[in-house]
């Protein structure tokens, strides 16, 4: 399959806005609203605006150490020190929350404004990649984690580029014994996998591309087919890690 990756000042504007939108959803929140459950189960919303912090954090790092010719892990002390440092931040006041979540969304920015041309290829460690798969990852948890917040912006708000982006890099999901049909409503299908159990999966973009992210579906328009029969939507593999895989 063909993949669609965003040039950098296209990914740039999309990052931009992905920012724009999540410091929007949090503005609102009080303390009681942030320490109530999000999309995410065992996460309250500061739980998911912690990690939005730490990410964007560790994203900007990621971005600055290439730039120097220098290569660092993803998060400082690996991802026990992100978890501890989650937790630690998941309880703050709503002010707090919005302070922390701006200062690292503005520093990931900055990182990734401050690109030249060639930097877009510098190597960095998160899946053994370069930096632009750094700032592929960051349009991805910016969009998806401003909806597990919970409120008013749900998958359905996905754009199609976002989505198309999303069939991309989850394929590997897909399990080794099959490949998935995807047929989009009023889109040209897509083939994720190659294994020889096909599925079809049919519905809005929006909610195909909310099933392969692990998230409920908005507008309940998913159907699964094999050999004609409707069936169960099938298992995915786990997320894949941004750790690259060691020998």
């Amino acid at each position: 399959m063909t993949q669609i990756t965003p040039g950098p000042e296209v990914l740039r504007a999309d990052l931009h806005a992905a920012a724009a939108l999540v410091e929007k959803i949090a503005a609102p929140l009080d303390d009681a609203a942030v320490k109530a459950p999000s999309v995410l189960p065992g996460w309250s919303r500061g739980h998911v605006l912690a990690h939005i912090m730490g990410i964007s954090d560790a994203m900007a790092r990621q971005v600055e150490s290439a730039r120097r010719g220098e290569l660092v892990e993803l998060y400082d002390g690996g991802y026990e020190g992100r978890t501890a440092r989650i937790e630690l931040a998941a309880g703050h006041a709503a002010e707090e929350h919005r302070a922390d979540v701006h200062a690292a969304l503005t520093r990931a920015l900055d990182a990734f404004d401050a690109l030249g041309p060639q930097e877009w290829d510098a190597r960095i460690t998160y899946r053994d990649g370069v930096v632009r798969d750094g700032g592929l990852a960051l349009w991805r948890e910016l969009v998806i984690h401003g909806t597990d917040l919970g409120l008013d912006y749900g998958p359905e708000t996905w754009s199609k580029a976002f989505c198309l982006h999303l069939f991309d890099f989850l394929e590997a999901r897909v399990p080794v014994d099959h490949h998935f049909v995807l047929q989009p409503l009023g889109l040209p299908p897509r083939t994720l996998g190659a294994g020889p159990r096909g599925v079809v999966i049919s519905g809005m973009l929006t909610d195909i591309a909310a099933w392969l992210a692990g998230r409920e579906p908005s507008l309940d328009t998913l159907r699964a087919s094999a050999a004609a029969d409707d069936v169960d939507l099938p298992p995915l593999l786990p997320w894949p890690s941004g750790v690259a895989p060691t020998n």
